[in-house]
């Protein structure tokens, strides 16, 4: 005998009492005990009214179930929630396991685009190489396809290398260039073609082909030996422009000795003169003197001119600055007031200051 609760009224009465002596309604055999939440409820009833568990034609009293009845009725929903908490874990180990897969495979293949993207830059062949080797079984059929075709492309590059380099041809280095301008060996070939165009510029010797040099590797690697020889040339070598120079400077000395104009054959001195006509320390002071001393009375007039016969040496004497000692023959015809006519000759030996001034003239008759 069980204390239970009137379904009816909720008094507290015995399962084993005929009747409820609160309400009166019948109570022995006519109760049951849901199996799934306990709750005491008449029998005729198709379900719990406290969870809804169906009755199931279940038709023990409730204070008569017997003790393997109750086990069975709460044996049932632990079997089922054991079952549950089972379907769920698997359910949650393979979710797991596949969110793992998907993150790894993810990884996989961001890993191969990252050494895709590497080696398709590279020009080394064994970078991609080593991608093939590596990725051959994981990349996709285009990556591989690109990357053996890249590969193809590098070799027959270094083929081609190869057989510019022996020919030392200058223009097979260029042409090597032209068709592969991002060759791991572009610096290497700007390199032996700077060096053969040194070579032929060295050869040469001269400032037109240091100059060519030059324009043609501003940056060469031997821009600064150019420049250094450009002025050790210069400073030996007589260009035409020093010629030019030279000419004009005894032409117009002699011109104005023809005209006797003393300023302007003094002009053509420096205002120091190291000598001049065998006087050494001389002045302008000197040069005008000598003119009035070759024009004697009896000179109706005098012409003198070079032969064009300059032997020019050429000397530096500071940065960009030269000196030319210079030697040439001048002749002179002088007209007499009689009429008659005289011709000499000199041999001319000067010396010319940066400023393109005489700092030294002297002359020696030449005998017929």
């Amino acid at each position: 005998m069980a204390m239970i609760k009137c379904p009816e009224c909720g008094h507290e009465i015995s399962d084993q009492a005929p009747y409820c002596p609160s309400c009166g309604v019948a109570i022995k055999d006519k109760l049951t005990k849901c199996p799934a939440c306990g709750q005491v409820y008449f029998k005729d009833q198709p379900a719990c009214p406290k969870c809804g568990h169906p009755t199931n034609g279940q038709t023990e009293n409730a204070g008569i179930n017997t003790s393997a009845t109750v086990t069975e009725n709460m044996t049932t929903p632990t079997k089922r929630n054991n079952l549950l908490v089972a379907a769920v874990a698997v359910f949650a180990a393979l979710l797991i396991g596949g969110i793992c897969y998907f993150f790894y495979h993810q990884s996989s293949v961001e890993r191969e685009n990252q050494a895709y993207e590497y080696a398709l830059s590279s020009t080394d062949v064994q970078v991609v190489q080593n991608y093939l080797d590596t990725y051959m079984d994981e990349a996709s059929e285009e990556h591989i396809q690109n990357m053996e075709k890249h590969l193809s492309e590098l070799k027959q590059s270094d083929e081609e290398w190869t057989n510019a380099l022996v020919s030392g041809s200058k223009s097979a280095l260029e042409q090597y260039l032209e068709q592969h301008p991002d060759s791991p060996f572009k610096s290497l070939a700007i390199h032996k073609i700077d060096s053969i165009d040194w070579a032929a510029a060295q050869a040469a010797n001269t400032v037109e082909a240091m100059e060519t040099y030059l324009e043609q590797h501003a940056d060469g690697e031997h821009v600064d030996e150019a420049n250094q020889n450009i002025k050790g040339i210069n400073a030996k070598t007589v260009q035409p422009e020093d010629k030019l120079m030279v000419r004009s400077i005894f032409d117009s000395f002699f011109s104005s000795i023809n005209n006797k104009d003393e300023d302007a054959v003094t002009s053509a001195f420096g205002s120091l003169i190291n000598s001049f006509l065998g006087k050494t320390n001389a002045t302008r002071n000197d040069v005008v003197t000598f003119l009035h001393k070759i024009y004697k009375t009896d000179i109706a007039s005098m012409d003198w001119s070079t032969v064009g016969d300059y032997t020019i040496n050429k000397k530096e004497v500071g940065d960009g600055q030269y000196e030319y000692s210079v030697s040439f023959t001048a002749g002179q015809n002088v007209s007499h007031t009689d009429g008659t006519n005289v011709q000499n000759k000199y041999r001319i030996s000067a010396k010319i200051n940066p400023d393109g001034k005489i700092t030294d003239l002297n002359m020696v008759k030449l005998l017929e």
